[in-house]
């Protein structure tokens, strides 16, 4: 009780000394000058990016971010409101729009076509173009499109993917996977049609498709034969093996690696006891399914997302050539589907802070930072609530039913609940809780997704082609662009490597962006 007492009397100093500040007109004068300062000062970097970092958060709508930002700060004993998130600072912004062909409001899979492999495609379907039909195996065939980790790992780069969810789920298997259905996790999820007309589960194409470096998450069920047991659940039948053709990927995909030092691991313990120093592959999956939520996280069993993020950067920067890594917070967008607002800011922060780490173990003027989301979610602020009230509390004004409501509610969700007619009376309600689900205007199983755009932002070489509203697939070409991968890199040859602060010329490192013929141009420039 002392130490929550302590805490609430230096939030509410450090929130009166604010207010106080704030009352001065010149406090705004002098953070504008500053801002516009900052803005002034900046160059733009057309080196070529060594590196490419996607971090996606799953459902992260702009809402989220904000709501993220506000409960940053207030976990930190501040009023929140003008917290700054790692995000916050990178210096390109803009809008991405995220409909796919064949509806306003896309899934994961869709989107993840478009910002990994350059084409919006069809609902439910990943790793493919828009002439494949949702579950229609034979569609497919000749209709596949490769991402930017394909193109990265065929230039000579390392190549990684960290994600919260299942290593099978949509957004991590599209850069490795061609599926006519994203729910194709395991050979047991194939239809028989499908088997009949030779289409390949997600998680065989895991092993077989790309030579992928790192690769973080979770999903060991989908790669063991049919009642395997699960080394951390074994009595639970839920969590055993999957696949119907008897195949064991975990131990195919180490006898790939025979001759190179490579590492499967399961637990806390042997992800820990991994030299990124000495490993050329590693294989973690922490959970038969999905990974805990940030909240529910045993950190003596499961590493966070900040841990797995360094540990692939560590393992992957040992490539000369550079790499790419695809790092997504997937249980962003799970949170917000069982309408819990706690876990899905928490899963937020969580994100940001793994975005701090890449930026702490990376050089900006090599490394080319990207984050985005895939779509929105129905997720409302309202209510007019004071500077400095919990995110996760309720509106001070009441509605015309006489009963309070929390300024983060649903559009649609689980959380719509009626008590007598009437929907439940918060008054004696704790709404902070990880276990409150939010009120929802319409009652569904789960939240939909939604439909506005959603925000991007870049740092590092080529950063400012990430501005403008743009169509989600321009990611992926902006991407490749930055770091000359993929078909098109006319405008590579005859790069310039710049000359870093120790005087030596760093090769891969950082090329500037230049045509042949403007190199020859310079060069006569200088010696005329």
């Amino acid at each position: 009780y002392l130490s929550v007492f302590s805490s609430v009397i230096m939030f509410i100093k450090n929130l009166t000394s604010l207010i106080v500040e704030e009352e001065d007109p010149e406090y705004w004068r002098a953070q504008a000058r500053q801002a516009l300062k900052a803005t002034l000062s900046r160059k733009t970097n057309t080196n070529v990016a060594k590196n490419v970092i996607l971090f996606l958060g799953d459902g992260m709508s702009i809402t989220t971010i904000t709501a993220s930002r506000i409960l940053k700060g207030q976990l930190q004993n501040q009023s929140g409101e003008d917290s700054v998130m790692t995000m916050d600072t990178f210096p390109s912004v803009g809008l991405i729009k995220t409909y796919s062909v064949d509806f306003q409001i896309p899934d994961s899979a869709a989107t993840a076509t478009a910002y990994l492999c350059g084409v919006k495609t069809n609902l439910n379907t990943l790793g493919v173009n828009a002439a494949v039909r949702n579950g229609v195996c034979k569609s497919q065939k000749g209709n596949e499109v490769t991402s930017i980790l394909k193109w990265a790992k065929d230039s000579g780069k390392s190549v990684g993917v960290v994600t919260t969810t299942r290593v099978q789920h949509a957004t991590p298997a599209t850069t490795y996977a061609h599926s006519a259905s994203r729910k194709w996790y395991s050979d047991a999820d194939l239809p028989a049609s499908a088997k009949r007309d030779g289409c390949t589960d997600i998680a065989a194409q895991l092993i077989n498709n790309t030579d992928i470096d790192v690769i973080i998450g979770g999903g060991r069920k989908y790669m063991t034969p049919r009642g395997t047991k699960d080394p951390e659940y074994p009595w639970d039948f839920l969590s055993r093996g999957k696949r119907q053709d008897g195949r064991n990927l975990i131990d195919e995909w180490q006898q790939k690696k025979i001759g190179k030092v490579a590492h499967y691991v399961w637990n806390r313990t042997d992800f820990d006891a991994v030299d990124p120093e000495t490993t050329d592959y590693l294989m973690a999956l922490f959970e038969p399914g999905d990974l805990r939520f940030e909240a529910d996280r045993d950190p003596k069993m499961d590493p966070s997302i900040v841990e797995t993020t360094e540990k692939a950067i560590r393992i992957l920067q040992k490539n000369k050539n550079g790499f790419f890594l695809l790092v997504e917070g997937g249980r962003i967008d799970q949170a917000h589907h069982d309408g819990r607002g706690y876990m899905a800011l928490h899963e937020t922060v969580a994100f940001d802070y793994a975005i701090a780490k890449a930026l702490e173990l990376t050089k900006e003027e090599e490394t080319l930072t990207v984050v985005t989301a895939d779509h929105s979610q129905p997720f409302i602020f309202n209510g007019y609530p004071f500077r400095g009230q919990s995110i996760l509390g309720k509106s001070p004004l009441w509605a015309m039913d006489f009963k309070p409501y929390t300024t983060l509610m649903y559009g649609s969700g689980p959380g719509h609940k009626k008590v007598n007619g009437s929907r439940p009376d918060l008054r004696d309600v704790d709404t902070k809780t990880k276990a409150y689900v939010q009120y929802s205007a319409v009652p569904t199983e789960s939240s939909t997704h939604s439909g506005e755009d959603v925000a991007v932002l870049a740092r590092g070489p080529m950063s400012h082609l990430f501005q403008g509203v743009q169509e989600q697939n321009y990611i992926a070409h902006a991407m490749a662009y930055a770091s000359c991968v993929g078909e098109d890199q006319s405008h590579c040859e005859g790069a310039v490597m710049p000359t870093f602060t120790d005087g030596h010329n760093h090769a891969n490192t950082g090329a500037t962006l230049c045509s042949s013929l403007l190199c020859v141009l310079l060069v006569l420039t200088v010696f005329m």
